[in-house]
Formats: structure tokens, C-alpha cells, sequence
């Protein structure tokens, strides 16, 4: 059986594939597993705000961690209800805000402009320091494929994991999108009240400006990504006072912005 949501909807599907050997040209049947990969139309009833191509598990996450780092809630107060309905092509995501902030995300729709800036007026000021040491970066990394249980069957999803300071993994969600895992993960802190400052966070993907700015939204101090970042994303660690630190790997990684480690330790924030 493929592994579900916990709600009965698959996560992964099995096809039927010919796996062929380039050193003998010889080939063979197998079988090969997919994330599933489905739209979400995510509806603040009872308007339709956006369509997402999603994997079906922790949608409550994603619809809180989505309108969090959307700015469109404050605070998990802010929303009411969240229901997950089946549909002709796919899920619905209602969610039903306090009247305030529907009103207020209403007229934030009619007004949106779409400006690359907007995502920033989420971003609270830089808030202390944290200590991260690479010893904890190391253990974050070591343990991160371990924890990865879709993308053990499928190798195709990417992750958002959130670990504590001596980089053991707390949380951790995948998709196939790299912004909705790190939604579902934000989400998931959120709903668990999660202090911003007791940890950092690690994701396997491309780093872009929209992944600091998604930290820099939930408060987080520091962002490490397995893959390397954006020239903008750079500039927005730099903005929002994030270490960022990039191209993480086994025995190495960059940091492009954050302190110079001193001795064992990487300081957070505005250096």
C-alpha cells in the first residue's frame, strides 16, 4: 500500500518502468515510485486565492505556514477553521479567517501589485543572536536523508527541517514543491508555538529570495540549504540580518552572510 496523509490520500504512486544499463546497453523491468503531485486550490471563503501544485500530506500546515509567510494571518489565532475537500481536479484548502483579517485580505487583493517587496513587510526585525555550530550544521546534515521518508521511496521531493541548536532534527515536511515544504514546516512550528530563536533551519533546495524572506517571516535566525542561493536571497539575508549559510555538504559549506566561525561557533544575525 502507498504511503497516505493519514487522511487515505496516497503520497506516492508505483509505476512500471525499463531500467537500462549504459555499460552493456542491457535493460531490465522494474518498478519506480512518484511523488504524487496533485492541485490544491487554496480558498479564503469564500474567495479562491490561489491553485498550488502540492503533495497531498499536511495540508493543515501548509494552509497555516502558507498564510503566515503570505502575511495574509498574524498569528494561528487569526484562522477559524480549516477544512480539506476533495474536488473534480483535485483539493480544496478552505480556510476561514477571523472577519478582520478576511476584510483586511480582501482589500489587500484588490490593492496587490505584485512587487517583489511585498513579502517583506512580514519580516520582523532581527531579534538577538543564536550560537550554531558547525558540529550542529553537521549533525542537521547527517540526519537529514535519514529523515527524509518520502523522499526515500521516491528521490524526488525536496525539505524543510527544523533543528535545535546542537542541530538535532525537531520537525521536518516534504513536497514536491521546495516553498510548500518549508510552508507545511512553518506551519507545523506555528501550530506548536515553536520559539524561533531555539534553532535553525535546513532545506535541500535551491535558495532563493522567497526562502529567506519565508524565514525571515517565521523569525528565524539562521537558514542553511544544501544547494546554493540567489544573488537576491543573498541580499535579503543580508536585510533581514539571517546567516545564511549554502552549499552544505558532508565536509564544507559557504557562508554567505553571518560571522566568520570563531572557533566553534557561527553567531546568527548582524555581525
Amino acid at each position: 500500500m502507498p504511503p497516505s496523509d493519514g487522511g487515505g490520500r496516497a503520497t506516492s504512486a508505483r509505476y512500471d518502468v525499463n531500467q537500462i544499463a549504459f555499460a552493456d546497453e542491457s535493460h531490465r523491468n522494474a518498478s519506480r515510485d512518484a511523488p504524487v503531485e496533485m492541485p490544491v486550490n487554496i480558498i479564503y471563503a469564500p474567495v479562491p486565492f490561489a491553485v498550488m501544485m502540492t503533495t497531498p500530506q499536511d495540508l493543515e500546515d501548509f494552509a497555516v505556514g502558507f498564510s503566515f509567510t503570505e502575511g495574509i494571518i498574524e498569528a494561528i489565532d487569526d484562522i477559524r477553521s480549516i477544512t480539506v475537500e476533495d474536488s473534480e481536479r483535485g483539493l480544496k484548502l478552505i480556510i476561514s479567517l477571523s472577519s478582520e483579517k478576511l476584510q483586511r485580505h480582501l482589500a489587500r487583493s484588490r490593492d496587490r501589485t505584485g512587487s517583489i517587496d511585498s513579502r517583506d513587510l512580514t519580516a520582523p526585525a532581527p531579534n538577538g543572536a543564536v550560537p550554531v555550530t558547525p558540529q550542529a550544521i553537521r549533525r542537521a546534515l547527517d540526519d537529514l536523508s535519514k529523515a527524509q521518508a518520502l523522499n526515500a521511496i521516491t528521490g524526488a521531493v525536496h525539505a524543510a527541517a527544523w533543528c535545535g541548536r546542537d542541530g538535532g532534527i525537531l520537525a521536518i515536511r516534504e513536497d514536491v514543491g521546495r516553498h510548500n515544504a518549508l510552508d507545511k514546516l512553518v506551519g507545523h512550528l506555528l501550530r506548536g508555538k515553536a520559539d524561533p530563536l531555539n534553532g535553525f533551519l535546513v532545506i535541500t533546495s535551491r535558495c532563493s529570495y522567497e526562502m529567506v524572506a519565508k524565514a525571515a517571516a517565521f523569525g528565524a535566525r539562521a537558514l542553511v540549504a544544501v544547494s546554493a542561493p540567489t544573488s537576491l536571497a543573498i541580499e535579503r539575508a543580508q536585510r533581514f540580518g539571517i546567516t545564511l549559510v549554502a552549499l552544505a555538504r558532508d565536509d564544507s559549506a559557504l557562508i554567505f552572510h553571518g560571522a566568520v566561525p570563531d572557533g566553534d561557533t557561527i553567531v546568527t544575525g548582524d555581525t
